[in-house]
């Protein structure tokens, strides 16, 4: 009797579940054989490359976004680490040090001359629309000497300034621009985007870019070429590029001119091959430069207060 019952319960167990124990079964077989067929590889590669692209999978989401050397790693032609054909370090270790002398303000000076220069820099606005005049091209020079004492990671200054004052390139270079803003105004930017652009008063019509004496277009470089041919990657060129801006807004202002911060999306590469620069500079800003229209407007808005901006600790 036990066992009779025992087998009408088994029976229909057996008659739902059969194709789920089948496939567990045959799962189970075709697991064992191929990590069989793996272990005992006559190619070990075969296995190290399954563990290097696992732990690349675990490392790459951490450390993708703190690599100094940013786009450079991407590149599929830039430098191993595991090279034996390295370029010469960028400076010798051996390199002089000398003395750095302050300028050593007294606290009221110091005092008085922040509060001076956060008055001026406070009257920088961004400017569309520019006069004709023409702007001493010794001040250009010096504007970009500025920008070239700021800081870059390991010295290695990963920026140029293109600067064009040539009538029929700043033409073309409008030309450039204004297809490609199109586009963007029409399909490629978010209505929240040009809902939040709106009180700029801005479309895709570039005018400035001709009416401007000067363009200065600044070029970021991920690495640079050395005499004997290596490429010798320039570490943080993104955010060194970046303070560079910084200090040549500042200069500009400086200079009394005025400019507008313009990133030409998508226009990028036209306008480096226009202007013949090397492929691996990219272009990161493009900036009339000169003097202010005669009546000229700009937007009657206010910068975030102190207690905004600073947090103190």
């Amino acid at each position: 009797a036990e066992k009779m019952a025992t087998i009408n319960w088994s029976a229909p167990f057996l008659a739902y579940y059969w194709p789920l124990t089948v496939f567990v079964i045959v799962t189970l077989i075709v697991a064992v054989a191929l990590h069989c067929i793996i272990s005992t590889s006559p190619y070990p590669h075969a296995r190290s490359s399954r563990r290097k692209v696992a732990t690349d999978k675990r490392t790459s989401s951490s450390s993708r976004h703190e690599d100094p050397l940013g786009e450079f790693k991407d590149d599929p032609n830039s430098l191993s680490q595991d090279s034996t054909d390295l370029p010469p370090p960028l400076h010798h270790e051996n390199t002089n040090h000398i003395a750095f002398h302050g300028l050593n303000f007294s606290t009221e000076e110091m005092i008085k001359k922040s509060a001076e220069y956060y008055s001026f820099m406070d009257k920088r606005r961004s400017v569309r629309e520019f006069s004709t005049k023409e702007v001493p091209k010794e001040v250009i020079e010096n504007i970009i000497k500025v920008a070239g004492t700021s800081p870059s990671g390991g010295h290695c200054e990963p920026w140029t300034f293109a600067v064009v004052s040539d009538p029929e390139i700043k033409s073309k270079i409008r030309e450039i621009v204004e297809q490609e803003e199109y586009i963007n105004y029409d399909r490629r930017m978010s209505e929240k985007w040009i809902q939040d652009l709106q009180f700029l008063q801005t479309n895709h019509e570039k005018p400035y870019i001709e009416e401007a004496p000067y363009l200065i277009i600044v070029l970021k470089q991920p690495f640079s070429i050395t005499p004997m041919g290596h490429k010798q990657p320039h570490y943080y060129f993104e955010i060194s590029t970046a303070i560079a801006c910084g200090f040549l807004l500042t200069a500009i202002h400086q200079a009394g001119l005025v400019t507008v911060t313009t990133t030409p999306m998508n226009a990028g590469v036209s306008i480096r091959e226009l202007l013949g620069r090397p492929e691996h500079e990219k272009v990161m800003l493009l900036l009339p430069v000169g003097y202010p229209a005669e009546n000229v407007k700009v937007p009657d808005i206010e910068r975030k207060t102190l207690n905004k901006i600073l947090a103190w600790y």
